[in-house]
C-alpha cells in the first residue's frame, strides 16, 4: 500500500525515536516499519510480550486485565522509559526526542471468545499521553482482517508519536467507532516523570510547613471510594491536622502511572483537598522526604512493609527501613480491614515490635468499612 509506504518514510525522517510494544495484535505494524531503510534511524527497540508473564514482566506488575485501555497506556509509559534507558546508552543524538507506542488486543483466535473484540492504542512521550481503543463487530472479519485494523491503527499511533498524520483512514464498519483520550501534561508533571524533581502538591497548601508536622495518607486511590474518605475524616479529627493525599507515580508493584492515570485520579479529590504527587514508592523514601510525618495506612498496607519480600527477602533489610522511619520521627495511624474472610486490626498481625511501637490503631467500633479498591475495578470492568 503506496500510502502506508509515504507515511513509514516520513516516520523514519522525523527526528523522533521509539520503543514498540505489541500484545495479541498490531505486529504488522512494527514489520511495515521495516520494510521501508531507515528502521535503525526510527526504532530503539520493539517487543512482543505475549505470554501473560512476558506482560507482568514488561510491565513490572500484573494488570487488572491484559487486553483493556489502562494497560495500553501502562505498556506504553514502560516502553517510554525504556526509550529513555536506552538513549541514553547510546551517547549521542542527546536531544532526540523520545516516545513509547502500544497495542494491545483481543482478536479472532482459534477458539469462541466470550468477550469483544477489541484493540487498545497508547502513546507516551513526555508531554503527552494518548490512548485511542476500537471495539470490533464480532464475527464480521477475519482473523487476518482484525489484526489489519489493529496494525493500521499502531501504524497511524506510531505518526502521531512522531507529530504526523497520515493521509488514510482506518477502514471501519457501521456502528464502529474509534475512542480517543488524550492528557497534555503541565510542565511539573513532566520533571515528576522525566525524575527531575520528586514531588509536586496541588490543591490547598498544609500548615505543615510552618513547625506542624504533616498527616500523609498514602495511596493509589484507583478509585477513591468512601473508605477512604472515612478514614481522611477520622485522621483529622484524632490528629487536630488536616490530611494531605500522596499519590506516588512510581510503586514497587505496579506498572508507572502516566498523564491520563494522573489526572483521572486527582480529579476524584475537591478543591479543598492537598495533593501530593511523588516518586517516593516506599515509606522510608517518604519519610526521608516527610520528617516527622503521620502516615494514614489500612493494615494491609502495614502488612506490606513489615514483609521481607518488598526488600529481597531480606528482613535486615526491612527493620533498617523501620529504623529510618523511627530515626525521621514519622508514626502511623492504623485503619483494620477486611482480609481474607475475617477483619484484622493492629493486634491481629505479627509485626517487628519497632514498627509496632510507631503504630496507634483506630478501633473496629470507630471505623470498619468492608471495601475494596480492587473489587471496584472489577464492577467497573
Amino acid at each position: 500500500m503506496q500510502d502506508i509506504q509515504t507515511l513509514v518514510r516520513r516516520i523514519h525522517e522525523s527526528p523522533w525515536r521509539l520503543v514498540l510494544v505489541a500484545a495479541g495484535g498490531g505486529i504488522q505494524g512494527i514489520a511495515e516499519l521495516f520494510k521501508i531503510p531507515g528502521a535503525s534511524q526510527t526504532v530503539l527497540e520493539a517487543v512482543i510480550p505475549y505470554s501473560p508473564p512476558a506482560l507482568e514482566a514488561w510491565l513490572h506488575g500484573k494488570p487488572d486485565h491484559a487486553c483493556a485501555e489502562p494497560t495500553a497506556r501502562s505498556m506504553a509509559m514502560a516502553a517510554f522509559l525504556r526509550a529513555r534507558q536506552l538513549h541514553s546508552l547510546m551517547g549521542n543524538a542527546a536531544s532526540a526526542p523520545l516516545a513509547g507506542v502500544s497495542c494491545t488486543a483481543s482478536l479472532v483466535t482459534d477458539r469462541p471468545k466470550k468477550g469483544a473484540h477489541r484493540i487498545h492504542i497508547a502513546i507516551q512521550r513526555a508531554d503527552v499521553t494518548r490512548s485511542v481503543s476500537l471495539v470490533l463487530t464480532k464475527g464480521a472479519r477475519s482473523r487476518s482482517e482484525e489484526e489489519q485494523i489493529a496494525s493500521l491503527l499502531f501504524l497511524q499511533a506510531m505518526a502521531a508519536a512522531c507529530d504526523l498524520e497520515p493521509d488514510w483512514t482506518v477502514p471501519l464498519l457501521p456502528g464502529e467507532a474509534l475512542e480517543p483520550h488524550m492528557a497534555e501534561a503541565p510542565e511539573s508533571w513532566q520533571r515528576l516523570i522525566l525524575g527531575e524533581c520528586d514531588v509536586v502538591s496541588l490543591g490547598t497548601p498544609g500548615d505543615w510547613q510552618r513547625g506542624r508536622p504533616p498527616v500523609l495518607f498514602p495511596g493509589a486511590f484507583n478509585p477513591l471510594h468512601v473508605g477512604h474518605l472515612r478514614m481522611a475524616q477520622i485522621a483529622e479529627t484524632k490528629l487536630g491536622r488536616p490530611v494531605e493525599f500522596e499519590i506516588s507515580v512510581l510503586n514497587a508493584d505496579k506498572p508507572p502511572l502516566d498523564y491520563l492515570e494522573i489526572r483521572r485520579r486527582v480529579e476524584q479529590f475537591s478543591l479543598q483537598d492537598r495533593i501530593w504527587l511523588t516518586r517516593l514508592p516506599t515509606f522510608a523514601e517518604k519519610a526521608r522526604r516527610f520528617p516527622q510525618a503521620t502516615f494514614v495506612v489500612g493494615i494491609d498496607t502495614l502488612m506490606r512493609i513489615a514483609d521481607p519480600r518488598y526488600y529481597g527477602q531480606d528482613p535486615q533489610m526491612r527493620d533498617q527501613a523501620i529504623r529510618e522511619l523511627a530515626a525521621q520521627g514519622c508514626r502511623f495511624l492504623v485503619f483494620g480491614r477486611f482480609w481474607h474472610e475475617r477483619f484484622l486490626n493492629l493486634n491481629d498481625v505479627a509485626i517487628p515490635e519497632l514498627l509496632r511501637g510507631l503504630c496507634t490503631a483506630v478501633p473496629e467500633s470507630e471505623f470498619r468499612e468492608d471495601i475494596c479498591s480492587t473489587r471496584l475495578r472489577t464492577q467497573e470492568m
